[in-house]
């Protein structure tokens, strides 16, 4: 594992963070984003920068992605310096974006035809947790590829789940990004309401935490709400475009939604109003702007720290199954 190189391209909010894990525990790493700031403050650390994608997996074992959008995946893999032109044989592409589950199997294709690996393995738990490798991942593609990787998955993470073929783990994470999206409008409203009649806040959010409306969105985002940052490092726009890859899902199955089509609307409209790169938990001005309220607690964090200590990854077995029968 310490022989490892290993090549990671994205260094924002999430990458960054999952990167910083790599360099922590002193693996071979070559980074490359076009923030050049970022990419010096990682080569001040210890890593090497990349001059393009396809300098990048050419000195590297594995390569991993971590990008905003299908379209910048494509164009980092397929640009004449991109990705695909610098592969080669035996080496392993992680895409760990969040992505359209039929684009990453396109362009697995294509890493497979060179005689190399291709696995979708998107991270879920919020960014304060990537900074402490204790984040869960899922990860799609073949058990032997999940075999080779999960060395490097186990410091990038803590619960990692072999969700199946490749693709899989794209299409669970864009439903649990869709039901987080769910959890953080439904509060919205429940704070806005407790606002207007009256409640204290603080008391709100203790009395949502230790009942059976509490959820992790809760725990974590309604606290940079009611702290007033609304800051969870995740914009309007990111949010649309999971919502938008889940609804996607479901009408190419013909599965007849009725409540994502309204989420998916209320997030539209909150990108009108106050931008695309606006904070998502923001999406609560729009019922604090029609009622003449400011929906704030006191003694909140401004942002998210992860508590836990950090720890070696390890495979999640879904109910019902032994390790023997996943390998």
């Amino acid at each position: 594992m310490d022989k490892t190189r290993i090549g990671f391209i994205g260094l924002g909010n999430v990458g960054g963070k999952l990167a910083g894990n790599l360099l922590r525990h002193g693996i071979d790493l070559t980074v490359l984003d076009l923030d050049r700031e970022r990419v010096a403050e990682f080569v001040a650390k210890g890593a090497r920068a990349a001059a393009s994608p396809k300098a990048l997996a050419e000195r590297t074992d594995i390569v991993i992605t971590c990008l905003p959008s299908p379209a910048a995946s494509a164009a980092v893999m397929e640009n004449p310096d991109g990705i695909l032109a610098g592969l080669g044989r035996d080496k392993v592409w992680l895409e760990m974006s969040t992505t359209d589950a039929a684009e990453i199997r396109r362009l697995a294709a294509k890493v497979e035809a060179q005689g190399s690996t291709a696995m979708d393995c998107p991270v879920s738990g919020g960014c304060h947790r990537a900074a402490t490798g204790n984040i869960s991942i899922f990860a799609g593609g073949s058990r032997q590829a999940f075999e080779r990787v999960l060395p490097v998955l186990s410091i990038l993470g803590r619960q990692i789940l072999h969700t199946g073929a490749l693709g899989s783990a794209s299409v669970l994470k864009v439903i649990t990004n869709y039901l987080c999206t769910v959890h953080l409008v439904a509060l919205t409203e429940a704070l806005s309401v407790a606002k207007v009649v009256g409640l204290d806040m603080n008391m709100t959010y203790e009395g949502i935490r230790i009942s059976s409306g509490n959820s992790f969105v809760h725990e974590t985002e309604s606290q940079v709400i009611l702290n007033g940052s609304r800051d969870i490092s995740f914009t309007m726009d990111l949010v649309i475009k999971d919502v938008g890859l889940f609804d996607a899902i479901a009408e190419e199955h013909e599965v007849p939604l009725e409540l994502s089509p309204l989420v998916l609307g209320i997030f539209k409209d909150g990108q009108r109003r106050y931008g695309p790169r606006e904070l998502s938990p923001n999406i609560i001005r729009r019922l604090e702007d029609a009622c003449g309220i400011r929906v704030l607690g006191e003694g909140f964090p401004a942002e998210m720290v992860d508590d836990q200590p950090e720890a070696t990854g390890f495979e999640v077995i879904p109910k019902g199954r032994t390790r023997a029968a996943a390998t």
